[in-house]
Order: structure tokens, then C-alpha cells, then sequence
């Protein structure tokens, strides 16, 4: 990474904009709850006071912690995460609360999984002064990431959910280890890629296709860590495990560090090609990953659909012998068509359709209900989110900050992708969740410690530089 791309930000804190912006979207939040339940029930939520006071209060102190403890940070980066954390608490309450139903979850437990996630958030941005520290560490974190992969597959501990092993029982709760590992790889791979950048950046030998230069291969002794990320990935992640979403979220973050590293496009190319030939290899031999690929070419057929007349007469449909339908994509198409350009209004759709739209298909409730309008406005403060993220990274002065910023807000923007692809049909599904939206404590916490890795890393990019002793007028003693 050329130093000439460092973009100093003006030395400003802005915390009063920050609080201003943090109030607004505290109030998205209300109105939001507000409005589904005069939608639904015509009248207002009994416990928004409740509710109100609980997250306003919250995301209130975090901004005064801020203001002490991080006073140069991006104004953006908390009012951002707030109106998406919110946004989520209010699609909940209105899923489970306003109507009655809260046997597959509550807007509360959310609301006090976030409580937890912004305590979290402060210790990080207090204790954690410089980020560059964990540069010491690279493969102490490589070997924490690994371990937390791997837990899943203990017996006893690990839990399978819809057919992927990605979860572990602790008694009264379960986690989900992979959201936590995928931070942990992105500091062993800043920490690396700072160490060997320079040998990553030499080339064997150019392919030309005449006198025209095409590519310019890495050498073969410099594949191995792509070698060695590739087998994680693929065996362990989608043979072992039929974690397709982290694999697929882990590999996409590697190539994109290691081409912000190296800035040279053959290792894209390398990486996808193996990655996306190793997935058409297994398609015949991993049932979990065929039915992945099957539901989402052929989501509108009777026998993957699987219709009351395909159960009755037909079991050789895939569906049956599968155990899996596509009910729950075509389901969500359906919602976001009904919801046209502004919606049916928070409340007045149907979005309890979709099989456990309270995870990643909490999108196609906004869909419905919120339209294309509001889908575009989550679009853009994700989209803000992870651009505000790189403009830290741009900013840094440290090379290993420059990698750790960029690697988290690709994060931020790979995960929704790969998130809304599923959603929206554009790739297979994955089943990982909309980073501060959707339901479940380990995608939430991870979040936020994402969010405050960035509001320290943005502090110490903005801050004025230490003035030097000279310009202060003190003596300086030079001895020879």
C-alpha cells in the first residue's frame, strides 16, 4: 500500500453533530415501533417508554464515553450503527411483540443483547488505546481463530442448525464462534501481510497472450498461504461443517487483504478460480451444499418448492428427499414484490410468511413493508458504514491499522452482500445475518466490536500529531 494514498482527516471532533445525528436516529427507532403498532393494533406500544429509555439511554452513554475517551472519532460510525440496531429492535418488536407471538424470540432479548454488546464496545474503546498492539500477536489471533473454527465440531458442545455445524450449546445460551473467529483472522492477516507484502508482490513470470501482458503469477513457494487458507476453507468449513456462508465470508476477506497488500489482481483471480472450481467439484459429493445450489437455481419448481401435491404423491421430489424446500427464498421474493417501491407501512404486511424471517430474511420484511425506499436507505447506511470504515484506513499512518481498517469494513460490506445476495436470489443462500439487524447475540456483539475497533482506529487517525518539544521552546540538550 503506497504511502502516497494517505488522506490526513481534519483534525475536528464533531461530537456535536454526532449527537444530533445520534438523535435522530433514536428517533427512527420510536417511530418506527409507533408506527407498527397503530398500524396493527391501533394504539400506541405499551412499553415504549420502556424501550425508548432503555436503547436511547444506552447509545446516549456510549456517545458521552466517546466524547471522553475518543473525542476525534468519525461522527458517523455510532449514529450509523445505532439507526441499524434500531431499525432491527423495531422489525422484532413488531415480529413478535405487536403480535402476540413471542415463542420464536422477543425484541427485548435483543434489546438487552445489545445492552451487553455496547458494554463490550466501551471496554474496547477504552482499554484498547493503540489497535496497532495487536500486531505483536498474528498468530497467537490465527491460532484463537482456528480454535474458535473448530469448536463447532467438538462432540457434545457443537449444535447443527438448518443442516450447518456452526454453533456450540454453553447450557443457557448458544454462540455462534465463527463471528468472532472472522475478527480474529482479520488481525492475524494484517499482522502478516505487513511482514510480507514484499514477498507476495514478486512476480515469476508474466502470462502474455502475444505482446500483450494478461496476468503476472505470484511464485509457487508464495502460494502456501493460500494454499493452506483454501483447505481450511473447503474442507473443514464446507465438507466437515457445511458452513458455506463463513467459508465463502473468511476466503472473500483474505483475497480482498491480500490485494490491498499486494495490489496485484492475479491472486484474485487464483483464489476465486480455486475456490469456485473446489465448490463445483463438491456439488455431487456434500448433500448440504447441492440442496444450497439446488433451492437457489431452481427455487420455483413444484419439487423444490414443495407443494401439498408434491408431498402426497411424489417421494422422489427433491424437497422429500432432501428435507429442505426453497419455501423460505420464494416466500421472501414474494414479500419484497408485494412491498413495490414504499411498502405496505411498518405493520401492515405480512411478513411472518417467511420461515425465520428474524434472521436473515428480517431483509424481506423490510422489503415488504418499508419498500424499495427503505431497503435503498439500510443499503446506504451499510454502505457508509464500510466507505467511513476505509476512509480510516486511508488515514492511517500505521501500515498494520491501514490493513485492519480495510480488512473490517470489507467485513462489514462482503458479509451484507453475501447477506442480501441470498435474499435477493443472486447467489445461494449462506445463513449469515445482516450485521446489527437481524436477531442473535454473537452477529450483534461482533458488530460492535467491529464498530469500536473503528471508532479507536478513526480517534487515533484524526487526533493532531504530538507537537514537537522545538516548537514548545524547551532547551534541547544535545551531548556528543
Amino acid at each position: 500500500m503506497s504511502d502516497a494514498l494517505s488522506t490526513a482527516l481534519p483534525p475536528v471532533k464533531r461530537r456535536n453533530a454526532e449527537l444530533v445525528m445520534l438523535l435522530i436516529s433514536i428517533g427512527i427507532t420510536l417511530f418506527a415501533m409507533i408506527e407498527a403498532s397503530l398500524t396493527r393494533n391501533g394504539e400506541m406500544p405499551p412499553n415504549l417508554f420502556l424501550y425508548g429509555g432503555l436503547f436511547g439511554g444506552l447509545t446516549l452513554l456510549a456517545h458521552v464515553f466517546i466524547r471522553f475517551f475518543a473525542p476525534y472519532a468519525d461522527p458517523l460510525l455510532l449514529p450509523l450503527a445505532t439507526l441499524l440496531n434500531g431499525l432491527g429492535i423495531a422489525m422484532l418488536w413488531r415480529l413478535f411483540e405487536a403480535t402476540g407471538s413471542t415463542d420464536n424470540g422477543s425484541a427485548m432479548d435483543q434489546l438487552i443483547l445489545t445492552a451487553g454488546s455496547l458494554v463490550v464496545f466501551a471496554a474496547i474503546v477504552y482499554f484498547l488505546k493503540e489497535p496497532r498492539v495487536l500486531q505483536r500477536y498474528p498468530y497467537l489471533t490465527a491460532l484463537c481463530a482456528v480454535f474458535l473454527l473448530l469448536l463447532p465440531l467438538i462432540p457434545g458442545l457443537g449444535m447443527t442448525i438448518n443442516g450447518a455445524r456452526q454453533w456450540i450449546n454453553l447450557g443457557v445460551t448458544s454462540l455462534q464462534p465463527s463471528e468472532f473467529a472472522k475478527i480474529a483472522l482479520v488481525v492475524f492477516l494484517s499482522g502478516y501481510m505487513v511482514t510480507k507484502r514484499d514477498v507476495l508482490s514478486l512476480v515469476s513470470k508474466p502470462v502474455k497472450i502475444g505482446p500483450i501482458k494478461v496476468l503476472e503469477l505470484p511464485r509457487m513457494r508464495d502460494l502456501a498461504p493460500m494454499a493452506v487458507m483454501w483447505g481450511f476453507c473447503i474442507i473443514v468449513l464446507v465438507i466437515l461443517m457445511n458452513d458455506l456462508g463463513t467459508s465463502l465470508l473468511l476466503f472473500g476477506t483474505f483475497l480482498a487483504m491480500i490485494y490491498v497488500a499486494t495490489q496485484r489482481s492475479s491472486w484474485i483471480i487464483l483464489g476465486l478460480s480455486a475456490f469456485f472450481g473446489a465448490c463445483a467439484l463438491l456439488y455431487p459429493f456434500v448433500p448440504h451444499f447441492r440442496t444450497r445450489v439446488v433451492t437457489w437455481l431452481d427455487a420455483f419448481s413444484p419439487e423444490v418448492f414443495c407443494t401439498d401435491e408434491v408431498i402426497a404423491n411424489n417421494t422422489d421430489a427433491f424437497c422429500v428427499q432432501a428435507g429442505q424446500t426453497s419455501q423460505q427464498l420464494v416466500q421472501g421474493l414474494f414479500a419484497m414484490g408485494e412491498g413495490g417501491i414504499l411498502g405496505a407501512g411498518l405493520g401492515g404486511g405480512k411478513p411472518g410468511h417467511v420461515p425465520e424471517v428474524q434472521n436473515d430474511f428480517i431483509f424481506s420484511a423490510f422489503g415488504e413493508e418499508l419498500g424499495l425506499t427503505g431497503l435503498m436507505v439500510m443499503l446506504f447506511a451499510l454502505a457508509l458504514l464500510a466507505e467511513r470504515g476505509m476512509r480510516i484506513a486511508l488515514a492511517s499512518r500505521e501500515l498494520f491499522v491501514k490493513m485492519f481498517a480495510s480488512g473490517i469494513s470489507f467485513l462489514i460490506a462482503f458479509q451484507s452482500f453475501v447477506v442480501i445476495g441470498g435474499v435477493t436470489r443472486v447467489i445461494p443462500m449462506t445463513g449469515a445475518t445482516i450485521p446489527f439487524v437481524a436477531k442473535g447475540g454473537s452477529a450483534l456483539l461482533s458488530s460492535w466490536i467491529m464498530l469500536a475497533l473503528l471508532v479507536r482506529m478513526s480517534n487515533n487517525a484524526r487526533k493532531p500529531a504530538p507537537v514537537a518539544i522545538q516548537d514548545e521552546g524547551a532547551t534541547q540538550v544535545i551531548s556528543r
